[in-house]
């Protein structure tokens, strides 16, 4: 049927069912009939199945930044957790965890389409119900269900369950050997304990983007901003730090509040989208107000001060 006859057919219905392209004859296109549109494809404001040629825009890749990071971070706390004392295995271990991390988004994207290219084609995700295409299938007599469930958001839903694969496969060839080598301080049952905690956190992750990948696309920002507030504070509680000289003490405080001052930075970034360079790069000044907030104020907090000092008003 050519283009021109589209609009006699029956309506499509549903919101992402749609009609494919059989064929085209030069500005004459003939379509298959109503139902779910291939891989790598959406429909139109037409209900015309078009493949996805556009590519990820900033917020896009922030969103998978996010998701590339989670268990990244899950892996170096679980290290460090389980390593102990033992610094320089933990070192080496945080390094292979983000080296693992890394190969495994370079092949991610390097599988993706187009292959070979660090490039994605993506559609452009419009709304919450993008995501969850699955819970718009019309069933125009009551009885009969039309499935039109596809990846209206390609790639950015399958994509990281492929970044998840890739970093289990990576981390299950390459740190049982690198463990088994240099922690060897710890006990048998410690050393890969930090390994059987990711055999939990990934379907965790996989769980988590898979029933809640829009809400996540909309409100990472808002999550990371407020989890690395609430963690900065709880390790400085912790570690009794208290002032700019207990910072000084131990280089890995150091450390911890530069990388907590980085996803602050990230989760500004991802809020503002740096649309306006000139309005939102001031943010940016705020990253080290939260830790120069707590240490101003953790003199006034000492719980031993407000016992002793309710103490002697009675």
């Amino acid at each position: 049927m050519s283009h021109s006859a589209v609009d006699i057919q029956p309506a499509c219905l549903g919101l992402y069912c749609g009609r494919t392209v059989l064929s085209v004859n030069g500005s004459v296109e003939t379509y298959g009939d109503c139902g779910v549109c291939p891989r790598g494809q959406r429909t139109d404001d037409n209900k015309i199945c078009r493949e996805c040629m556009g590519s990820p825009d900033r917020y896009d890749w922030l969103y998978l930044g996010f998701m590339a990071m989670l268990p990244l971070v899950l892996h170096w706390f679980f290290i460090e957790w389980y390593s102990g004392k033992k610094s320089s295995s933990a070192l080496l271990q945080h390094v292979t965890a983000l080296f693992e991390c890394s190969i495994a988004a370079i092949v991610t994207l390097l599988v993706s389409d187009p292959v070979g290219s660090l490039h994605i084609r993506s559609c452009k995700v419009k709304k919450l119900s993008d995501w969850y295409t699955m819970l718009y299938n019309p069933s125009p007599d009551y009885i009969t269900t039309v499935h039109c469930t596809h990846e209206a958001v390609y790639p950015l839903y399958t994509i990281v369950f492929i970044y998840y694969a890739f970093c289990l496969v990576l981390m299950m060839l390459l740190r049982p050997l690198l463990v088994k080598k240099i922690a060897c301080g710890l006990g048998k049952s410690d050393r890969f304990k930090s390994i059987y905690a990711a055999l939990y956190f990934f379907p965790v992750l996989t769980v988590l983007q898979a029933v809640g990948g829009g809400l996540l696309y909309y409100a990472f920002p808002y999550i990371i901003l407020v989890l690395s507030l609430v963690t900065l504070a709880v390790y400085m509680s912790a570690s009794e730090v208290e002032s700019f000289k207990d910072l000084l003490v131990r280089k890995k405080r150091l450390v911890v509040l530069f990388s907590h001052w980085l996803l602050h930075a990230y989760g500004i970034i991802s809020i503002s989208k740096l649309d306006k360079l000139e309005q939102d790069l001031p943010l940016l000044a705020l990253v080290p107000a939260p830790a120069l907030f707590y240490l101003l104020t953790a003199k006034y907090t000492e719980p031993s001060r407000i016992l002793s000092e309710g103490g002697n008003g009675h």
